[in-house]
């Protein structure tokens, strides 16, 4: 049997690998596929890959492609979730600030620098007309850092998925002054080119599986209230983000790849650019 180790964050995007895994449907394909979960998201998810610490990561697309720019020896291998991240912009509750343009002069918190708070946190102030060069970032690593930096006052505001965050803003601790959703498809599968030039026929049964899973996912009986139990969220905010939510069984378009890197150019996020055939299987 064939380990393939595969990681992304603990959100409900990526409850279909979880039900694939309960299923046995890997095991069934003589894959013992391996799921590890990444509360600190998409730069400890990079660094995984860099180091081998996983086989595959479902992550953000700016994320891994601002990632192989750098040096990062993966690839894109498909896209995962097609629609846009809707990034909620979060202060505290109990903060003076009432919408984003309040925070201009706020200290950001970040999960890490690459992360999607850390690359959204930029977008969000292009789109403001702010001073990217200005941003004050305070790195906290996790969502339970989030909460202790903003309910201290060690940084103003933090960008993270909204549904995700829903549950912190309904107990009073976050406020939400506004979004910024993502400008391109939100997640994409990577592994490691070693990976995928030793294991290419596991790699594929892998999407194959996850693919066939996510064209089913919306029609499961009862799927809005297993997203609700499993991820401690109301049932209507899991019905309006299903609505909003498309999975994708497509590869990455050279065109949206562009877009993406040249955006990141623009912002100095990136300072060398890669292909689109080095960076995409």
């Amino acid at each position: 049997m064939k380990t393939i180790k595969i990681a992304g964050v603990p959100e409900h995007f990526n409850l279909p690998w979880h039900l694939c895994l309960e299923e046995g449907a890997f095991k069934a394909k003589n894959i013992d596929a391996q799921w590890i979960d990444v509360p600190e998201g998409t730069g400890k998810l990079c660094q995984m890959l860099r180091s081998n610490e996983t086989d595959i990561a479902v992550i953000l697309t700016e994320g891994i492609i601002k990632d192989i720019a750098a040096g990062n020896d993966s690839k894109i291998v498909q896209v995962y979730v097609q629609s846009p991240l809707i990034w909620g912009i979060h202060v505290a509750a109990g903060s003076d600030y009432k919408t984003v343009s309040d925070l201009q002069e706020g200290r950001i918190a970040i999960s890490r620098y690459g992360s999607g708070s850390h690359l959204m946190a930029i977008v969000n102030a292009k789109n403001e007309s702010w001073d990217i060069d200005k941003l004050d970032f305070e790195v906290i690593n996790t969502l339970e850092g989030a909460i202790e930096a903003l309910t201290e006052g060690k940084a103003d505001y933090f960008m993270w998925e909204r549904f995700m965050t829903k549950p912190i803003v309904d107990k009073g601790i976050f406020r939400r002054v506004g979004d910024c959703p993502t400008p391109w498809p939100c997640f994409v599968i990577a592994v490691r080119n070693e990976v995928l030039e030793n294991d290419n026929e596991a790699i594929g049964t892998v999407l194959d599986i996850i693919n066939t899973a996510t064209k089913e996912f919306k029609h499961i009986p009862d799927i809005d209230s297993i997203l609700a139990t499993r991820y401690n969220q109301k049932i209507e905010d899991i019905r309006e983000w299903l609505t909003l939510t498309e999975w994708s069984q497509q590869k990455l378009g050279k065109t949206i790849f562009e877009k993406v890197q040249n955006q990141l150019s623009e912002l100095n996020i990136i300072t060398q650019k890669t292909t689109f055939e080095t960076a995409t299987k």
